[in-house]
């Protein structure tokens, strides 16, 4: 049990006190996930939704209001200092991950960071070395990916794992979404590598680099990929243009460490597509498929059977003894997105209970932003690189 958790509520469970920094699209997802747990899952810490902090006091205290949390602050080091904070939920843009981060480790915090974990590979080794000091300690530290709580993405790596495909042959992911098309899209933070790290390869890439490798169990060995950038300059709301410095697209093949074979497609100017992210693995067994537009369903293959009958079947992943879905409605009753934060929290909270290391740890962050700056190397020298292990 963790030691670190708040007095007992009246049924028993100690508290497990939240607080979160930044408030907008990512940390309104890890609101609903963070009011929704205990409701839908039997814990053994009773999550406290007590802080939120952001730099507008006006906004943050809205937010406060509007997400459910106790109070309002906006200094993140005064949310870590609070008594009643004993995890620490970072959902800020990249370029502060590694300071608050670190920070709350230090202080004696578990810690959630959103994906990816840094905007460099020397940030996030510094943050999985305070990890790994924190973990001495009883302290945890999570990486963000939350579509590995899908319930069909989890059932596909459960398949994958009894060796329901066999050996692992091909694997190919892509990312698309279509909310850059338009050249007089105003900028943004996400346009800019200083506070984004990269653009769709971080934003996207990283979700499918982070699923790929969780998938197949092993690592990418190496890549050769190509970046654009369609739009180099954005309008500002206060007049005038800035620079963009981010890639808009990337594309990069990879082989993992037993030569199989990876392709992968991230790109935010796909017309049509609002957040389109498909995976498939093909081994020597079978198949598996997944598209988040479906997010329900997991196709699979059985390529042992007899090629009369054989053919992808649709596996509607509703039922009970399906990942997950013993919290949630009866067989059919479908999920959606927001689902995979209550997931993500339900993990966090068992393992900070347990006292085991929780997956996909800040370890995990650094692999995939190891591949992640393998990328971009690879894109700007037009070579294969390969990155250093983990």
């Amino acid at each position: 049990m963790d030691d670190n958790a708040q007095d007992p509520t009246p049924d028993g469970r100690p508290v497990l006190g939240i607080g979160m920094v930044g408030y907008a699209f990512m940390g309104a997802a890890h609101s609903q996930g963070w009011r929704t747990v205990a409701r839908a899952f039997d814990l053994p810490l009773r999550p406290a939704m007590n802080a939120v902090c952001g730099r507008d006091a006006d906004g943050v205290r809205a937010a406060a209001d509007r997400l459910g949390w106790g109070a309002a602050e906006t200094d993140w080091r005064a949310l870590i200092a609070r008594d009643d904070v004993d995890l620490v939920d970072i959902c800020t843009p990249g370029d502060s991950h590694a300071e608050i981060a670190i920070a709350a480790l230090e202080a004696g915090k578990h810690v959630l960071c959103e994906k990816p974990l840094a905007n460099t590979v020397e940030e996030a080794e510094a943050m999985v070395a305070a990890a790994e000091a924190a973990r001495a300690r009883g302290r945890i530290a999570m990486t963000g990916f939350n579509y590995r709580r899908t319930p069909a993405m989890a059932l596909a790596r459960r398949f994958v794992a009894e060796g329901r495909i066999g050996t692992l042959r091909h694997l190919r992911a892509s990312y698309l979404q279509d909310w850059l098309v338009d050249p007089q899209a105003p900028m943004t933070w996400r346009l800019r590598k200083d506070s984004a790290g990269s653009g769709a390869l971080g934003d996207l890439g990283a979700h499918i680099v982070d699923l790929a490798q969780h998938l197949a169990g092993e690592q990418l060995a190496g890549v050769s990929a190509v970046t654009e950038t369609f739009v180099r300059r954005r309008p500002l709301a206060s007049g005038g243009t800035d620079e963009v410095t981010v890639d808009d697209a990337a594309l990069f093949t990879g082989r993992f460490a037993s030569g199989a074979l990876a392709s992968f497609e991230a790109s935010r100017y796909a017309a049509g597509r609002k957040n389109s992210l498909r995976v498939e693995l093909n081994g020597d067994r079978g198949s598996l498929s997944f598209d988040l537009e479906r997010l329900n369903e997991l196709s699979f293959h059985d390529h042992t059977e007899p090629s009369v009958a054989a053919g992808f079947r649709r596996i509607l992943v509703t039922e009970p003894d399906h990942p997950y879905l013993e919290g949630w409605w009866p067989p059919g009753h479908g999920l959606g997105y927001e689902h995979t934060f209550a997931h993500q929290a339900r993990d966090l909270v068992h393992a900070i209970a347990a006292g085991t290391d929780p997956a996909p740890s800040f370890a995990d962050g650094l692999r995939v932003q190891r591949v992640l700056a393998a990328v971009e190397e690879s894109a700007a020298k037009n070579c294969v690189y390969t990155p250093v292990p983990a």
